[in-house]
């Protein structure tokens, strides 16, 4: 078996070095408490699940839970990943998983982690020849061995994937994987105490304030922040100062979600104006419409793929979106071609990325939220759940010609509404535009209080030219920020 067994003086990553999972880590406890005290639970007649699925999105600190259990109970820690399981010859696969849990069963009580099992334990029959192959003959011998567990074996499987839906039904029964544990992305207290977690024994500078570190990274997992604090100080250590300070981890925040700054790149001052006027685009329509979230920074200095972006955080964490939200998100993401339109009446390919995530959205609305009058509540174009290559291939239209017809027609209509509603606050408020795309062009990137500055006391936007009205904003989305030229900034989707 390739199996790496956790020695006793490895050093143990124990609960208190798991933060951010504190549902998953109330699930665990009872897995540590049956290793460390079996006849507890025994003698009123309970059984120990036999397995533990941890799933959820890759970096959400699934593979740290697991050690975590190991270190705590103090028994052997058998690791492995799915995909060293199946070699080229024929018997391997199977072979290994015995040795692996005769290897666990010999040294009881112990945990066997498998890594990434999506590699192995996949849909039987989904591969390219239908039939019985080796990663096949694996997964059985898997589900034989979890099987064939004695009710007093202490040995328990955890296994990891980020891949749920393509598993293989048996093998997520009762009786096998019982107890089956989300490992989401963190919110916002989660993140303030990943956050605290990696700030250990780093020199950090009084001015640094996790909240707002917290609040300024919606959507990140436990990696993306354990990769944040470690820019920060990578890149205190090349400007040769002793500490951690604030403007260091804004700039992590912004590599970790644009990438790196490309500053030798040499931009004329004509494509400056316009990305300058793009970017401002975006900025004044997502900050006078209602429903969209508060924009936090706006840059034209070119970082990743993208040549200029502006970033919009929700105030706080939310996990759905109401019509009104999705509607004016999709004004924001046309407010930059709509500024290039209005400004230089010659639109350019830098839209592109803003036309494709707006579409995506308003095709979502029409065919899976049900938000428009015409077609009303129902979900359009069938998901393929098992294609012949165990994995979904999209959706596979279940609706007649003529019904795509008015699904196209009603995707246009909302993104020509859109783009109209942009266009007439960009008309109403062109000289705060000019003035943002000025200081832009002058100062590459405008951070709150300037913003603020620029924008002044302007009104919420009701539809009306010179609208003051009291328009409501829906505390409950994520943030739609637009890059310019590129996939530049993290845009978290919208939830069903």
């Amino acid at each position: 078996s390739k199996a790496k067994l956790v020695a006793k003086d490895t050093p143990k990553t124990t609960f208190a070095d798991v933060a951010g999972a504190d549902e998953a880590l109330e699930e665990l406890e009872e897995i540590k408490q049956f290793l460390e005290n079996p006849g507890k639970f025994q003698a009123i007649g309970a059984k120990i699940p036999k397995g533990v699925l941890l799933y959820g999105p890759p970096g959400t600190g699934k593979t740290l839970l697991a050690r975590a259990v190991a270190g705590e109970a103090g028994v052997p820690f058998y690791s492995i990943s799915g995909s060293d399981f199946v070699e080229m010859f024929v018997g391997v696969g199977a072979s290994r998983v015995r040795d692996l849990f005769e290897q666990a069963k010999s040294n009881a009580p112990a945990i066997v982690f498998v890594d990434e099992i999506d590699a192995v334990g996949r849909h039987r029959g989904a591969g390219m020849g239908g039939g019985h192959d080796e990663r096949e003959q694996t997964l059985n011998q898997l589900l034989v061995e979890m099987d064939g567990f004695d009710v007093n074996t202490g040995v328990i499987l955890i296994a990891a994937t980020n891949r749920p839906d393509i598993l293989d039904p048996a093998l997520l029964r009762p009786g096998r994987f019982d107890r089956q544990i989300v490992v989401d992305r963190p919110d916002l207290e989660g993140r303030k105490a990943i956050l605290n977690v990696h700030a250990k024994g780093k020199p950090l500078g009084s001015d640094i304030d996790i909240d707002v570190l917290a609040r300024r990274t919606p959507g990140f997992t436990g990696a993306d922040l354990a990769n944040l604090m470690n820019e920060a100080a990578l890149l205190t250590a090349r400007r040769s100062t002793d500490t951690i300070d604030m403007a260091a981890m804004e700039e992590s925040i912004d590599r970790v979600m644009a990438g790196p700054e490309r500053k030798s790149r040499v931009m004329s001052e004509k494509d400056k104006r316009v990305i300058a006027y793009h970017e401002g685009g975006h900025a004044l329509v997502g900050h006078v419409l209602p429903n969209t979230d508060p924009i936090h920074k706006v840059s034209i200095v070119a970082r990743g793929r993208a040549l200029g972006w502006t970033l919009a955080l929700p105030s706080e964490d939310r996990y759905m979106h109401t019509r009104s939200k999705l509607c004016d998100d999709l004004a924001m993401l046309l407010g930059g071609r709509t500024a290039e339109e209005l400004v230089f009446g010659d639109p350019t390919t830098g839209a592109q990325n803003d036309i494709e995530k707006a579409t995506q959205i308003a095709r979502a609305m029409v065919t899976e939220y049900g938000m428009t009058d015409a077609l009303g509540p129902q979900q359009l174009g069938q998901k393929d759940g098992e294609p012949f290559l165990g994995r979904d291939m999209g959706s596979r239209r279940d609706y007649s010609d003529e019904v795509a017809a008015r699904v196209d027609r009603e995707v246009r209509i909302l993104i020509e509404h859109a783009h109209d509603q942009a266009a007439a606050i960009l008309r109403h408020h062109r000289v705060t535009l000019d003035l943002l795309a000025d200081t832009l062009i002058e100062r590459e990137t405008v951070d709150t209080p300037e913003l603020l500055e620029i924008f002044g006391q302007l009104p919420v936007w009701t539809g009306v030219a010179g609208g003051n009205g009291n328009g409501t904003g829906d505390d409950v989305g994520r943030s739609a920020s637009a890059g310019h030229g590129g996939e530049g900034v993290r845009d978290p989707e919208p939830a069903a």
